[in-house]
């Protein structure tokens, strides 16, 4: 069953929203500036920006379109893409990545070690290195950003410490 880019987009937007009032609601940490509530609040704005993406087809254009097999009687089928020998291995990534996280971040430092996932994440959910290299080069920084400032979760300085 595929379902319109419209209702995915618009039930990621309620869920964000649901998230965002979820932290909201929270009570703060007396003596703190940063909460409990603060978590919930970016992950559901984020989320919710995600889903605002999805509705209005930004991105749409880097999706290849699909190839249509006419069969027998006239109608039509979608081809799916030819899996390679390792295709199946693509399972073991998010654990990989995880290790990965683990052994590299007290040396590379978060910059570094996050830049280098996100690209090998982002190649292989299917994106061109035009604009996998940007992703990596730009998102770390935004990440830490948020996680460093807002959070205030210390992440690891390593090789390339953040100007702030």
């Amino acid at each position: 069953m595929r379902l319109p880019d419209s209702v995915t987009g618009s039930f990621l937007v309620v869920l964000g929203v649901a998230a965002a009032y979820g932290g909201w609601i929270l009570p703060p940490v007396p003596g703190q500036p940063v909460g409990p509530n603060v978590f919930p609040l970016v992950i559901g704005t984020g989320l919710a920006l995600c889903g605002l993406a999805i509705v209005f087809g930004i991105g749409h254009s880097f999706e290849e379109e699909e190839e249509l097999i006419p069969l027998e009687d006239g109608q039509a089928a979608v081809a799916p893409p030819p899996p390679g020998k390792l295709y199946g291995l693509r399972a073991l990534l998010p654990p990989a990545l995880l290790l990965f996280y683990v052994f590299a971040a007290d040396r590379l430092g978060f910059i570094i070690t996050a830049a280098i996932m996100v690209y090998i994440t982002s190649t292989a959910l299917g994106a061109k290195w035009k604009l996998a290299l940007p992703l990596a080069a730009l998102s770390p920084f935004a990440i830490h950003l948020i996680f460093g400032k807002l959070l205030r979760v210390p992440l690891p300085a390593g090789l390339l410490p953040t100007p702030w």
